[in-house]
């Protein structure tokens, strides 16, 4: 299982938990096993067409997986993703 740590943002969608469990060998498939357990997380997660929102980054232990695989990034049991909602500015 991978510890998947969310925003006070996504908290409600996930009864309110500061971090769930999730498994999969990739993100993609965390997210798709998210998505089965908290059904509401699922538009906060992905887009329509099954991409990561724009407006959340997503951390593996301490690596964006925009400049890893992405969705298609390996994890495994020890490791945590941390949901971060992005922060614009100027």
């Amino acid at each position: 299982m991978v510890d998947v740590r969310l925003p006070t943002l996504l908290r409600p969608a996930a009864g309110g938990s500061a971090s769930v469990a999730a498994e999969g060998g990739t993100v993609g498939e965390v997210f798709a096993d998210l998505v089965v357990r908290h059904p509401a997380l699922r538009d906060q997660l992905l887009t329509p067409e099954g991409e990561l929102h724009r407006h959340l980054n997503v951390f593996l232990n301490d690596d964006d997986i925009r400049y890893l695989g992405k969705l298609d990034t390996t994890v495994s049991d020890a490791d945590t993703l941390t949901l971060m909602p992005a922060v614009a500015g100027g």
